[in-house]
């Protein structure tokens, strides 16, 4: 058995405590069937079509039962799993199917359409659709002679994950998450947070987010606790599962969370379960957190990136008004430096790019040695991030160096959009910042020249950007502008942007 085969373990363990749950279809995986499913799987991908150790499985499905199944293959056969983003469109998709080269592409059947819109998609030489997976890993079909499956030697580098991030040069970078990261991330997050075999989640966050994965997922399936997952969050059917399914922590992002505080069943439900609320993907609000303070529930905000961890740093529930706006301390596992532009550290009070190591950061990105150089100094992961530290240690963020905003808990980067935005023949150039939204946090504003003699409609340029990107990176303003603000060098000035009405 290798240390590597979570499933396994607990499947030896706890073979008869439920692992997970499906809400929508009310099915359940004992940590028995867990392990058996996932050995009957792996042995048959490997029999059927060759895949092992390095191979990629792409998935473009919302949470289910077979996503962990897949995820107990890949920690016993070395395969990589690559979620694809269902709010992507099919030539986003067909981006990433042609950059992470996967042998078998696994799909959800309303979810056909955007993969069929992408052109690699029908030189993937397999696929198959989530609704054949569910069939075939119908724990009821388990027997003793099809559950066998030798776990192959890992080594503890190898990824388990291509993690697509959106990248400053308009292109999605994939970001390797390996079994060493995994295990760190897990420890990390248990010291932190009170994380063992009795604790219990909801998931409703997407499974092509590391946050989907690696908050509370992964760790809990390493402690062998308990998690009921929900395909979209919907406020009254989570706050209903807080209470129903004894939640004693739950992960969310402050959107999620004053949708469910604006609910009138608020007032009456019972949170005694709850330890804590994990807000991650931006700050949350102080009336906010006071909100669910006064209905016992404490909050632990904190700060994370796909590329490292995620979870690095916490601020316990104590100090969330006394050190407001703070991202708390580094986790115990994480060493942090927070650096000037010639990468020496700066003193508590000022400001710097905050630079990360440790034994949960990425060896790099699949396929992109350049954007791998460039993210490593000196053994270091530098975040893009400005952070100051005060002389208590706790860290603070002052800016995004990398431009970019967070849109209802989803990254969103600039450079991409505009990329689109300049695909359009009437757009001369574009630039787009994000602005503050009361319902998502933030959203995209786009700035766009024209090019002389060009005409086109607002309605036009939405389409044309509704057809490119993903529904959460449409700007939800276009501004025409005769001219963009330029710095010395000639580079549009972004915070002269901001300064914009």
């Amino acid at each position: 058995m290798r240390q590597t085969d979570w499933a396994a373990k607990w499947g030896r363990y706890s073979p008869d405590k439920i692992a997970f749950k499906d809400h929508d279809t009310g099915r359940c995986l004992t940590y028995r069937q867990l392990n058996g499913l996932g050995n009957r799987l792996a042995g048959y991908l490997h029999r059927t079509y060759g895949i092992g150790k390095g191979d990629r499985i792409a998935i473009l499905a919302e949470n289910c039962l077979e996503y962990l199944v897949l995820f107990a293959v890949a920690q016993k056969t070395g395969c990589i799993l690559v979620p694809l983003n269902y709010r992507l469109t099919g030539a986003e998709i067909d981006y990433l199917l042609k950059n992470a080269t996967p042998c078998l592409v696994m799909g959800e059947n309303k979810f056909l359409p955007t993969l069929e819109a992408a052109p690699a998609y029908q030189r993937i030489a397999h696929h198959w659709t989530m609704e054949e997976l569910a069939a075939y890993c119908d724990p009821s079909s388990l027997t003793d002679q099809n559950q066998h499956f030798s776990p192959v030697v890992l080594d503890e580098d190898d990824p388990i994950f291509i993690l697509y991030t959106s990248g400053t040069t308009g292109f999605p970078k994939g970001a390797l998450y390996t079994h060493k990261m995994l295990f760190w991330n897990s420890i990390n997050t248990a010291m932190s947070l009170i994380i063992n075999s009795e604790s219990r989640t909801v998931n409703c966050m997407p499974p092509f987010h590391t946050g989907g994965w690696n908050v509370l997922t992964t760790p809990f399936l390493h402690h062998g606790g308990y998690t009921c997952l929900i395909r979209k969050f919907d406020p009254a059917t989570v706050l209903q599962l807080l209470e129903r399914e004894r939640t004693t922590i739950f992960m969310g992002v402050p959107t999620m969370l004053k949708m469910m505080a604006d609910l009138p069943e608020f007032e009456t439900a019972d949170f005694s379960n709850l330890h804590y609320i994990i807000v991650g993907g931006e700050s949350m609000p102080i009336p906010l957190i006071e909100r669910w303070h006064q209905k016992g529930v404490p909050i632990r905000q904190g700060y994370g990136m796909t590329e490292v961890g995620p979870n690095l740093s916490s601020l316990h529930q104590d100090d969330a008004i006394r050190k407001k706006g703070s991202i708390g301390r580094p986790n115990f596992y994480v060493d942090i430096r927070v650096a000037d532009d010639a990468g020496e550290a700066v003193s508590p009070g000022i400001s710097g790019e905050l630079l990360l190591r440790g034994p949960m950061v990425t060896p790099g990105y699949w396929q992109n040695p350049e954007a791998t150089d460039k993210a490593m100094k000196d053994g270091w992961f530098c975040t893009g991030d400005r952070v100051s530290q005060d002389e208590e240690g706790y860290l603070y963020v002052v800016d995004r160096i990398k431009n970019m905003y967070i849109s209802g808990g989803e990254n969103v980067y600039p450079a991409e959009v505009e990329r689109v935005l300049l695909s359009h023949p009437a757009v001369a150039e574009a630039a787009v910042v994000g602005v503050p939204d009361e319902q998502w946090g933030e959203s995209g504003k786009a700035y766009i020249v024209r090019r002389i003699e060009a005409e086109f409609s607002e309605g036009q340029l939405l389409k044309h950007c509704q057809s490119n990107l993903a529904k959460f990176k449409v700007p939800k303003l276009l501004v025409l502008v005769d001219s963009l603000p330029k710095n010395d060098t000639g580079k549009i000035d972004r915070q002269a942007l901001k300064n914009w009405n």
